[in-house]
């Protein structure tokens, strides 16, 4: 394919780290340097170029050097000091129209409020494998600051995102996603088109930010059942709500039979929506 720039992703990678870059371990850094899968995310992921962009984990920046010649307020989120020098000398120096504002932090403890105030903005990033469930509820938890995400992470992760009831991928990843935002599956990427190769196929995966459903009352209270549920996932719905909320089994088994729930169902086999409903049982049952 024709390169998206002059110098490709793969040659551009290697000169700016030939002079002792590297990447890290200790950081998850596996650099994307295939020029196709930029093209694909910028087609199939990218949304509409006037709105803010934060692009999380850009390294030396071979998909950032792309974004910040489309993007009229992009920025850059990146931890390591190393790859935040490199993004300075070749994205920014190099280009006075530049609209890339760098920012060197864990994109933990960022705060979309503090960049775009009461804006909405789009999220772009390869996510680390590490703390990639971290950064996706670190986000979803600013879901009012955002239209959306499009996110490369882990196959695997991006299987839980996606699952329906009844498999085993279904959990507390899937429910919380899937409350927030409609997931789609955009397409899977090679460990060939990183460097250095991960061991494991990669999939990018856009999230369109919706409100919370109507039945959702407080997600806090709705949580904290979701997760007692799927704390032990190999017992049954009866023994892991139990020891979950630290309840009587015949208390659960009542808040079950109220909903004509068996009490040997297992936590992936419900919907999103019985959960809620277990919730407004749970408070019946106590008040009666």
């Amino acid at each position: 394919m024709t390169a998206i720039l002059p110098e490709t992703a793969a040659h551009y990678t290697r000169r700016v780290l030939k002079n002792g870059g590297s990447a890290k371990k200790s950081l998850g850094q596996n650099f994307l340097i295939d020029d196709q899968v930029i093209a694909d995310i910028i087609e199939k992921g990218f949304p509409d170029s006037d709105m803010p962009i934060i692009e999380i984990g850009p390294g030396p920046g071979a998909l950032t050097r792309v974004l910040a010649q489309k993007i009229k307020r992009l920025w850059a989120v990146e931890l390591d000091k190393e790859k935040v020098e490199i993004l300075q000398k070749e994205i920014i120096n190099k280009n006075q129209d530049c609209r890339l504002t760098l920012l060197h932090m864990d994109a933990r403890q960022l705060k979309l409020t503090d960049i775009w105030g009461e804006e909405k903005g789009w999220l772009i990033g390869n996510l680390p494998y590490y703390i990639t469930n971290m950064l996706l509820n670190h986000f979803l938890e600013q879901a009012d600051s955002l239209y959306g995400m499009t996110v490369m992470v882990q196959k695997e992760v991006a299987q839980r995102m996606t699952a329906r009831p009844g498999g085993r991928d279904y959990g507390i990843l899937s429910i919380a996603i899937q409350l927030a935002a409609e997931a789609e599956i955009l397409f899977d990427v090679p460990p060939s088109a990183f460097w250095p190769q991960p061991k494991v196929m990669s999939t990018v995966v856009k999230l369109n930010i919706r409100p919370y459903p109507g039945f959702i009352v407080d997600q806090q209270e709705y949580f904290h059942v979701v997760r007692a549920a799927f704390a032990q996932r190999r017992k049954t719905l009866l023994n892991t709500l139990a020891a979950g909320l630290k309840l009587p089994k015949d208390h659960i088994r009542l808040v079950l039979q109220s909903l004509n729930l068996e009490p040997n169902l297992r936590p992936e086999e419900l919907e999103i929506i019985d959960y809620q409903k277990i919730v407004q049982a749970l408070k019946r049952v106590d008040s009666e």
